[in-house]
């Protein structure tokens, strides 16, 4: 195969004006399809890249991303902790505990998720995430009752910093004659934080101790180890690691990590995310059906010339380099004109909104945007391979012309 040949015959197609009018409008449509499908994939992948890494900031920074559990007490966690810690993947270790309860404010009461943490551990591992508990975290001294609530809940319950609510824990029941009776406490409010997220509403912080006397629980016993990953996504694998680690030292644990409570959102967005890359790809795929018309009307345009070429020798695999070379050129064209409009717009979607006055979050709240290197890769090499594979027809159709029959009349 005379590569060349095929490369120099095929660009000279390519720039040649066509004298089919209907085949170059064809093209010209075929390339503006790709233009547009590219450019939308990469802003609006970018788009939801951004949304579930802030998902996950919100969400997943302040609850639990892989926690720990032992029927014995971990008295020696921290030897266990510098092992883990030492693993890739995990940030942090400290101590945790949980419980499921009911906070009963003057006006209201509402469920809630209650975590007892040590703050003067907790004040490195959440220094992503501090501002939005606004240093309230270190209010929360052992003996003194405090609790830390999330915004919504407290506009729930109608309570501000220095109110008081009583906390009902289904831990620590007592039985008396007249039935199961919560243990409970008065808790002062000495803080609100505001992830944005649905944790607002369903989470609240309180000093270790003060956790473990509301659950009638022994003071210093440490059975659950709250971990801080690199990656939140990677908690499923690290778990048989973890386990492991605590074996070796003779101590039986389970692990759980968030997709309990939270997975089946990331899940949901995951879903929404692959749908729209499938539906937006269609786009690319409907132009590169426009690139088989356009390049089948050049072949029978150019069918003379073929059977010219393949009278004085040109071979069959030549031929079909010729228009697949040709087919590719115009994909090629819209991939980079795509690709250049895409990233552009992606880097200065915010400022292109706030320019036409468009706000989609609410005024003073801007998309988030992540333009990631390998998503992009993918949408280059998938939209190579669809209008490569495009061109293979068209390319066929122009090799299996007989020369004989085509200049019987010429």
């Amino acid at each position: 195969m005379n590569l060349a040949l095929s490369w120099n015959i095929g660009y000279r197609y390519w720039r040649a004006r066509k004298a089919n009018a209907f085949a170059s409008f064809i093209t010209i449509f075929a390339v503006s399809g790709i233009l547009l499908g590219v450019a939308a994939l990469i802003i609006v992948s970018s788009v939801m890249n951004g949304l579930e890494g802030q998902l996950k900031q919100r969400i997943l920074g302040a609850v639990p991303q892989l926690t720990v559990y032992s029927e014995q007490n971990l008295n020696q966690w921290q030897q266990n902790a510098d092992a883990l810690v030492n693993l890739d993947g995990i940030v942090a270790v400290s101590p945790s505990i949980s419980t499921q309860a009911m906070l009963q404010a003057p006006k209201s009461i509402s469920a809630v998720q209650i975590y007892g943490i040590y703050p003067e551990l907790e004040k490195q591992n959440l220094a992503l995430i501090n501002q939005h508990f606004n240093g309230s975290l270190a209010a929360l001294k052992s003996g003194e009752y405090n609790i830390v609530l999330g915004a919504e809940l407290a506009r729930r319950l109608d309570v501000a910093p220095g109110d008081k609510i009583r906390v009902l824990s289904g831990d620590g029941v007592v039985y008396s004659p007249l039935g199961p009776v919560p243990s409970q406490r008065n808790f002062h409010v000495v803080g609100v934080f505001e992830m944005g997220s649905q944790v607002d509403a369903s989470l609240a912080y309180v000093h270790h101790d003060d956790a473990q006397r509301l659950m009638r629980q022994k003071p210093g016993e440490i059975k659950q180890l709250r971990l801080y990953l690199n990656d939140p996504f990677n908690a499923a694998k690290i778990a048989p690691t973890v386990t492991d680690i605590f074996a070796h030292s003779g101590v039986s644990v389970t692990t759980s990590d968030w997709r309990d409570s939270y997975g089946h959102l990331f899940a949901a967005v995951k879903m929404e995310k692959n749908m729209m890359s499938l539906m937006l790809s269609l786009i690319i795929a409907v132009a590169a059906f426009n690139i088989v018309s356009a390049l089948v009307m050049m072949v029978v345009d150019k069918t003379t010339d073929i059977a010219v070429l393949k009278t004085q020798g040109l071979r069959t695999s030549s031929v079909m380099s010729i228009f697949m070379i040709q087919g590719s050129l115009n994909a090629l064209l819209g991939l980079l004109g795509g690709l250049i409009i895409g990233v552009l717009i992606t880097l200065n979607l915010n400022t292109i909104m706030a320019a036409l006055g468009i706000s989609i979050l609410g005024a003073g709240q801007t998309l988030p945007v992540q333009l990631e290197f390998t998503q992009l890769s993918a949408i280059v090499i998938g939209t190579l391979v669809i209008t490569f594979l495009a061109t293979v027809y068209p390319a066929l159709r122009a090799a299996n012309i007989q020369p004989a029959s085509a200049l019987r009349y010429e």
